[in-house]
C-alpha cells in the first residue's frame, strides 16, 4: 500500500517512513458559568482549535528480517505512528510506503465484533487480514489451541478479560503468515507464562525472516528482541540506532527529568524518614557518573561507574567510615561496600571532601535497585549521616549475557571431552578426576 504520492521503496525497506507529521485538532473548553453555557446553546460559537502535532517529521525505514523497536513515554506519539502505518489514520504531511501482509496488535479488540464468539470473531479477524473462510478454516484448530481458551472459544466476546482478548488477538495474528508483525504494548495484558508465549513466537517469526515493528515501555524486551530501535518523544524522533544506545538516551533522560522535577535532590529534601544520623559528618552529594563524568541514574551492566559521595566534617572527629549500600527492587541487598573494608584511611578534620567508589564493570543484571549511603564512626558505632535507600540505579542489560537472578559473575565455561576411537575404549572426562582411576592406569 501507499500514501499520498507513493514513496519509492529502497533496497529491501518493507516500511519507509518519509518526513511524516500527523496533526490533530484540539479545542479547549473554557470553565465558564452556568449562564454563559445556557446562551452558548442558541448561538454557534466555535472554539478555536489548536493544533496538536502527534508525529512531527519522523523519517525511518524498517528492512526485511529487521525487528525494530520504539520506546517512548505514554503520549509520545507510538500508537500514532502504528496507526499511520496500517492506515488507520493518514498523515498529514510527508509519505508512508508498505509493502507486503501486516498483522497488527494496536487496541484491545481491535476487529472484534462484542456480539459475536470467539470462534467466530476468528473468521471476522481473518477477514481483516485479507485471509479468506477456507485460510481461516485450515488454520482454526491451531489458533484454538495457541489461544488456550478452551470453552470459551464459543461464548460472546462481551464476556472475554482483557488478557483473553490478547490471547485470542495475538493467536489469530501470529498464524495468518503476515510479513509485517506490528506489536503495541498489549502484551503486558497477558499473564507471565503467555507473554513468554507470544516472545517465543516473535522469535520464530524472526528466525524465518519476518519482519516486526515492536512498540513497547520494557527496556529489556527492545533490547533482547529488537536490531534497531527509536527513541519517540513529543512526536520527534530523538534517538535512532542500536536498541543498547537508544534505551541508554531514553533511560538517561527519564531520569534526568525525574531529578528536574524533584529539585537537586538536596540533602534536606531527603523524604521523611529517608535519614538519619547525629550530622557531625553530612553526606552533601551523591552522584553516580559515568566515565565521561556525566551524572547519570540508568547504567548498562558491564559499564564503567563511579560513585561520589561529597561531605562535610562539621567537627573534629576520628576517621570517618563512608560506604553505600545496594539493594534490588524486591529488597535483596545486594552488596555494602565501605572505604574501611578497603583499607582507605580519611582524616577527621573539620571542611569538605569527597570519596569515589569506583566500579570498573557493573557486576549487577538487568532491573531496578535503589542506594544507600552512610557515614559513621570506624567502630560502627556511631551514625554521622545515613540516606536510606534514597537513590535509584537503573540497570540495562548490556554486556552480560545471563538473565537470571541479580549479578554477572563474569565466569567461563570449559569442557573435556574424549570422543572413542580405534586406540582405545571411551573414557568418561569425570571418571578422570577419580585418585584410584587414575592410579590403576599408571
Amino acid at each position: 500500500m501507499r500514501h499520498r504520492n507513493g514513496v519509492q521503496h529502497t533496497g529491501d525497506a518493507l516500511i519507509h517512513l518519509d518526513h511524516v507529521s500527523k496533526v490533530f485538532a484540539v479545542r479547549h473548553e473554557a470553565q465558564d458559568s452556568f449562564q454563559s453555557s445556557f446562551i452558548r446553546l442558541f448561538r454557534r460559537e466555535n472554539r478555536r482549535a489548536k493544533p496538536f502535532w502527534a508525529i512531527r517529521d519522523v523519517s525511518f525505514e524498517v528492512k526485511r528480517g529487521d525487528c525494530f523497536g520504539v520506546i517512548g513515554p505514554n503520549g509520545s506519539g507510538k500508537s500514532t505512528l502504528l496507526k499511520l502505518i496500517t492506515r488507520i489514520l493518514e498523515p498529514t504531511e510527508g509519505d508512508i510506503a508498505v509493502r507486503g501482509r501486516i498483522a497488527s496488535l494496536l487496541e484491545l479488540g481491535a476487529g472484534f465484533h462484542p456480539d459475536l464468539t470467539g470462534r467466530e470473531n476468528i473468521y471476522l479477524n481473518g477477514s481483516v487480514y485479507g485471509m479468506t473462510r477456507k485460510q481461516m478454516q485450515q488454520r482454526m484448530h491451531a489458533i484454538i489451541d495457541y489461544a488456550e481458551l478452551g470453552d470459551f472459544m464459543d461464548v460472546p466476546i462481551r464476556h472475554y478479560s482483557s488478557g483473553m482478548h490478547v490471547r485470542l488477538g495475538f493467536a489469530v495474528a501470529i498464524h495468518t503468515d503476515p510479513d509485517i508483525l506490528l506489536v503495541d504494548e498489549v502484551l503486558a495484558v497477558g499473564d507471565l507464562a503467555f507473554q513468554r508465549k507470544c516472545l517465543d513466537s516473535i522469535q520464530q517469526f524472526r528466525s524465518q525472516g519476518g519482519t516486526l515493528l515492536f512498540v513497547s515501555h520494557d527496556s529489556g524486551t527492545i533490547e533482547a528482541l529488537c536490531n534497531r530501535a527509536i527513541w519517540l518523544d513529543h512526536g520527534r524522533i530523538r534517538a535512532e540506532g542500536a536498541p543498547l544506545d537508544v534505551v541508554m538516551s531514553y533511560m538517561n533522560r527519564v531520569s534526568e527529568e525525574a531529578e528536574e522535577k524533584g529539585g537537586s535532590r538536596a540533602m534536606a529534601e531527603l523524604e521523611e524518614g529517608r535519614r538519619w544520623g547525629n550530622g557531625r559528618v553530612q553526606v552533601t552529594q551523591v552522584e553516580m557518573v559515568d566515565k565521561s563524568g556525566r551524572s547519570r541514574s540508568a547504567f548498562a551492566g558491564g559499564e564503567s561507574l563511579d560513585i561520589r559521595l561529597s561531605y562535610e566534617v562539621m567537627e573534629e572527629i576520628d576517621e570517618p567510615v563512608f560506604g553505600i549500600g545496594i539493594h534490588h527492587q524486591n529488597g535483596v541487598h545486594v552488596c555494602g561496600p565501605n572505604t574501611q573494608f578497603d583499607g582507605l584511611r580519611i582524616p577527621g578534620h573539620r571542611g569538605r571532601g569527597q570519596v569515589v567508589y569506583h566500579i570498573q564493570e557493573l557486576p549487577l543484571l538487568e532491573g531496578a535497585y535503589v542506594m544507600s549511603v552512610a557515614a559513621v564512626d570506624a567502630g560502627d558505632g556511631e551514625v554521622y549521616d545515613y540516606h536510606d535507600r534514597a537513590y535509584p540505579l537503573r540497570v540495562l542489560s548490556g554486556r552480560h549475557r545471563e538473565r537470571y537472578g541479580i549479578i554477572a559473575l563474569g565466569g567461563s565455561w570449559s569442557a573435556v571431552t574424549n570422543e572413542p576411537d580405534d586406540d582405545g575404549p571411551y573414557t568418561d572426562p569425570a571418571r578422570l578426576a577419580d585418585p584410584e582411576i587414575m592410579s590403576e592406569a599408571r
